[in-house]
């Protein structure tokens, strides 16, 4: 244990553990845990109540945790969207996107993404909901797997061999319905798809119902860094009109923001 610590302070010698432990307590409060006690707050982040209650207290007094003077339990502060609210600003990959996504948005009536790779995940960066589309949950900030999702493989089918398959060897390959991939090598035959195409499309693969169709969109090096996708139920469109309709819609829009 002692020679494993020291490892770890050697590779990384400008880690500050005292930011780090302060976003590990922000990162506790998620859709199952809005609010929580200091001892539940311990007990999920590893700290005793002692360093718990240090960090809850500075993050309270900094505006990022609100403290229910009745219940005692913490919940996130508003100031926590400023923390999006700069990154959204501030990126020049959302301020190009911005204005193709709402045309996208206003020319098909359906819900619209831009997404980008961390880790073996998709973030939604920007969402443009429908009326017709499902209750699936997904908004600005959500994750979703990048192997079974349009978005995600969109990506994907433009990265370096090496690092797709690094992302799939670190990426939990599960059937979440009977048309979700779980094995590599179903996963790489769609992305050679996806790459042929210039488009990814997934049905069914994560919310019963669900289609979508995602392209790639490239920087200014020409590698990919994000993608746009368009998502639609199965309700009212056939497999085969998603496929008619949408992937020239999505490619052109995510030309339109590419860098190069």
């Amino acid at each position: 244990m002692g020679n494993d610590t020291s490892r770890s302070k050697r590779a990384e010698p400008l880690m500050v553990n005292s930011v780090a432990k302060a976003f590990k307590v922000l990162n506790v409060f998620d859709k199952g845990h809005g609010s929580l006690t200091l001892s539940q707050i311990a007990q999920l982040t590893g700290m005793d109540v002692s360093t718990a209650q240090r960090f809850t207290h500075t993050l309270t007094q900094l505006g990022y945790l609100r403290k229910d003077p009745l219940t005692r339990q913490f919940e996130l502060a508003i100031k926590t969207l400023d923390l999006a609210y700069h990154y959204t600003r501030g990126s020049r990959l959302v301020d190009r996107a911005m204005p193709v996504l709402q045309h996208l948005s206003k020319e098909t009536e359906e819900a619209v993404s831009l997404t980008i790779l961390d880790g073996t995940e998709i973030v939604f960066v920007c969402r443009y909901l429908s009326r017709q589309s499902l209750n699936t949950d997904v908004i600005t900030g959500s994750r979703l797997p990048a192997y079974c999702t349009s978005p995600g493989r969109a990506i994907l089918s433009r990265l370096p061999e090496a690092a797709v398959r690094d992302i799939l060897d670190r990426s939990e390959l599960r059937q979440r319905t009977p048309s979700t991939p779980d094995t590599i090598e179903e996963v790489l035959a769609r992305l050679d798809e996806a790459r042929s195409k210039g488009y990814a499309h997934a049905f069914e693969e994560i919310y019963h119902g669900d289609a979508s169709v995602g392209a790639p969109i490239l920087g200014p090096d020409g590698g990919v860094i994000a993608a746009v996708s368009i998502a639609v139920p199965l309700a009212r469109l056939s497999r085969e009109e998603v496929l008619e309709t949408f992937p020239k819609l999505v490619i052109a829009a995510a030309r339109g923001i590419s860098f190069s």
